[in-house]
């Protein structure tokens, strides 16, 4: 599928529904100032064309628990496409992992973790270690406060790109 062009009024829309989330069709037409039909118009096309992947709440785990959040990096004992691909196939398996990302450089993976408890995440890496997975050394990071978390901005990032 052809994805469409992105002009000044779609960026708006995914604006408005990375910092929002779902709006009604009014709402989201005030916002991006556009009339309500051709603006849900818009949201559809750009839905259908893979742009939003979808919705989600920000939860505020501190107010629910004392959860465990450790920031591991991972390098992999060898780099071939079989190992990458056996160590995130497990990854995408384990809940606990929030995230992960490949980079370059001196580690291959960055990953998020949550644990109720910082024995459960020492669980976790043992188990990912007895699963044999190529891990040659990781890194943990505990996070003990979160500064800042938010989407980037959108706007800003598209313009910067077209200088």
């Amino acid at each position: 599928m052809k994805k469409p062009g992105l002009d000044a009024a779609d960026i708006r829309i995914l604006s408005a529904v990375q910092q929002h989330g779902p709006l009604s069709k009014t709402r989201l037409a005030e916002m991006v100032n556009l009339s309500p039909t051709p603006c849900w118009a818009r949201l559809n096309k750009l839905k259908a064309a893979g742009y939003i992947r979808g919705y989600r709440a920000e939860i505020a785990l501190g107010r629910i628990g004392g959860f465990t959040e450790v920031i591991v990096t991972v390098a992999l004992t060898h780099h071939r496409k079989s190992d990458f691909d056996r160590f995130e196939d497990h990854v995408c398996g384990l809940d606990a992992v929030t995230e992960c990302i490949a980079t370059g450089g001196g580690m291959d993976y960055v990953l998020k973790i949550f644990t109720p408890s910082l024995p459960d995440f020492q669980a976790l890496m043992e188990s990912l270690l007895v699963a044999e997975l190529g891990i040659q050394r990781y890194m943990i990071y505990i996070v003990t406060r979160e500064i800042k978390s938010s989407p980037p901005n959108l706007a800003a990032l598209i313009a910067e790109a077209a200088t």
